[in-house]
């Protein structure tokens, strides 16, 4: 007697939602302003203004940039402004911050092109395996994304996953 194989993964209705898809790319920097500061402390505007000008911003071309800076120091706003300034028209894009809220900025941007009334009543399975590092920041942002309107949130693979969130059902 053949057996006939079922595939239960294919007949349970689950949909996989790959993060890896949305993954920004491009490269990341970090503009750190600190060697502009007077003794590692002290912003000096005509000094700033002068590093400001001989700056090479070809570097950042068509790169992410956060712009920072690493010390404990008291940096004007306009500062940063005329940082954000010169590279307007170089940079791919232009953060305040450090890398991760960089990289947090980049995926926001990115997942906020997904299409969710797609998900409306599904079972979702946020996929875990990827070529590319996905933040957490995205894991969690697509979970309370999902909680709002799919039937149910899984963690993994199909055929192994980690349950997050399952609708419960009234009673009447």
């Amino acid at each position: 007697m053949e057996e006939t194989l079922i595939n239960k993964v294919a007949q349970s209705g689950l949909i996989t939602l790959n993060l890896e898809q949305y993954y920004p790319e491009g490269d990341r920097l970090f503009l750190d302003i600190k060697s502009t500061l007077f003794m590692g402390m002290v912003l000096k505007e005509k000094d700033f203004r002068a590093w400001i000008k001989e700056h090479d911003w070809s570097q950042y071309d068509d790169k992410h940039v956060a712009i920072g800076c690493s010390v404990d120091a008291i940096i004007p706003t306009w500062a940063y402004m005329l940082v954000g300034s010169k590279l307007t028209g170089i940079a791919a894009t232009i953060h305040f911050g450090t890398l991760e809220t960089l990289e947090n900025e980049l995926w926001l941007h990115s997942l906020n092109t997904i299409k969710l009334n797609q998900y409306q009543d599904a079972k979702m399975v946020v996929k875990g395996c990827s070529d590319k590092e996905v933040s957490p920041y995205a894991y969690v942002w697509i979970t309370e994304k999902l909680v709002k309107i799919a039937q149910s949130v899984m963690f993994g693979e199909p055929c192994s996953t980690v349950p997050v969130y399952k609708r419960k059902t009234k009673v009447d």
